[in-house]
């Protein structure tokens, strides 16, 4: 408990202020295009903040602060597929001197090919606080593109970090980034017949990771409120199923309730006001949806066959859920209220896990045919139906809060002896160019993405 205190204390005292300074907006030059499919990635110079080496803080000087802030920056901006960070080793002698936040020599940085630059600095202030400043430049424009200042503990960097990518992208692309996040997931260790399964939370980088469970327990299906810093996810108490509520920023933890028979999937409403999950009772499983205020439950589909996975729209209007109600496993959406139920699944092969995107234009889901798991989208009509990721066995999108990119798990296959069938955390952009695996001390699977940090 006490290690998850400490990462809550470290979150919430952030203290951020933003200093607008000359965003030029209708005339920028450069701009990325995140509708197109496969696209060559923005060159841009990330350099250092720029702090006095002097100024000695927890855990080095400020002007260490300084390179590891940009390191970071390079890194989410990279993993993002957007951008192509211009080596360091390629920048002019000149760009290099201490004018932190003045006009820089476009010519010089266009001579090494970067598009955008970012330069800034950082400064110890008397209450021990960091101030951090940026500013985005367009390179070919030649002018400034945007600015942000922040005050924080020094604990804080990385957080401080990742708002600087977030700020980057939104400019360079007009939507909203996804850095400053967290990822909930199933930390998975032992042999396969044996699994201790634990939650765990890590930022979306993989740094920052903490256990939130002894692993005494079988966990199941974490998901993050999109209004709260919480977590609602199943767990095997003496072999009963408990739906759970875990609060990040306290450690609480509560029950939301003991269901009969078998529950699964919970996952919050839009508003975080509910909770929607599949309970098979005597021998049947529908979906249900619970007001957290009252713990009322409500009965959404009554049919003989399997309902399961269900999802809201982000206006809470629909609901979309996988049946074999049709003979196979297969998507279907419903409004609100368990009325108008039809089916959007139609290709060949079994569907299974959809989930909403947060923009509400697309529907993520699990699709297994010939052997192999694919990882698709498709809108919330049925058309449009693309596969961006395909192995042994994929499974369990989540979207990121911009929509823009998937988490998901992928277990590689056995061996003839037995061995291998490890699971580990995976990413893909909407293109299906972006694959990259993410980085877990342990095994990994059932991932969810937190909305943005507040």
């Amino acid at each position: 408990m006490e290690m998850q205190v400490t990462l809550v204390k470290r979150v919430m005292m952030v203290v951020v202020a933003l200093w607008a300074v000359s965003v030029t907006t209708a005339s920028a030059k450069i701009v990325v295009d995140v509708n197109r499919g496969h696209v060559d990635p923005l060159p841009i110079a990330i350099t250092d903040l720029v702090g006095n080496e002097n100024d000695i803080v927890s855990g080095g000087s400020v002007q260490d602060y300084g390179k590891r802030i940009a390191l970071v920056v390079k890194a989410d901006l990279t993993r993002s597929g957007l951008f192509r960070v211009v080596d360091s080793g390629a920048f002019i002698k000149s760009n290099n001197v201490l004018t932190t936040l003045r006009n820089p020599n476009f010519n010089n940085w266009k001579a090494i090919g970067a598009q955008a630059m970012m330069n800034g600095s950082i400064t110890l202030q008397e209450d021990g606080r960091l101030k951090v400043e940026f500013r985005l430049w367009d390179v070919l424009g030649s002018h400034q593109m945007s600015g942000l200042r922040y005050f924080t503990a020094p604990k804080n960097w990385r957080r401080i970090a990742h708002l600087i990518s977030d700020a980057i992208y939104k400019r360079m692309t007009g939507e909203n980034g996804y850095f400053d996040t967290r990822v909930v997931y199933v930390s998975e260790s032992g042999p396969a017949t044996a699994k201790i399964k634990r939650l765990a939370i890590m930022d979306q980088d993989g740094h920052n990771h903490v256990f939130l469970t002894d692993g005494k327990s079988l966990v199941l299906t974490p998901r993050f409120s999109p209004t709260a810093q919480e977590i609602t996810y199943l767990s095997y108490h003496n072999d009963d199923p408990r739906v759970y509520l875990y609060n990040i920023d306290t450690g609480k933890q509560e029950i939301l309730g003991d269901f009969p028979g078998m529950t699964f999937a919970p996952r919050f409403s839009p508003d975080g006001d509910k909770v929607i999950m599949s309970q098979a009772y005597k021998g049947n499983s529908d979906i249900y949806v619970m007001e957290l205020s009252t713990r009322k439950v409500r009965r959404l589909t009554s049919h003989t066959a399997i309902d399961t996975s269900p999802s809201f729209s982000p206006d809470s209007r629909y609901v979309t859920f996988n049946s074999d109600r049709g003979g196979t496993q297969q998507i279907y959406v419903m409004n609100s209220a368990g009325k108008n139920i039809k089916r959007i699944s139609f290709g060949k092969g079994r569907y299974s896990t959809p989930v909403w995107s947060p923009r509400g234009d697309l529907i993520a889901f699990t699709k297994q045919h010939g052997g192999k798991f694919y990882i698709g989208v498709m809108k919330p009509d049925g058309t449009g139906e693309r596969l961006l990721s395909e192995s042994y066995l994929d499974e369990g999108p989540t979207w990121s809060p911009n929509g823009r990119v998937i988490m998901f798990f992928r277990q590689q296959p056995y061996d003839r002896n037995g061995r291998g069938g490890e699971t580990q955390l995976w990413t893909v952009d909407l293109t299906g160019y972006n694959e990259r695996q993410m980085i877990t001390p342990l095994e990994a699977s059932d991932p969810a993405w937190s909305p943005l940090i507040r």
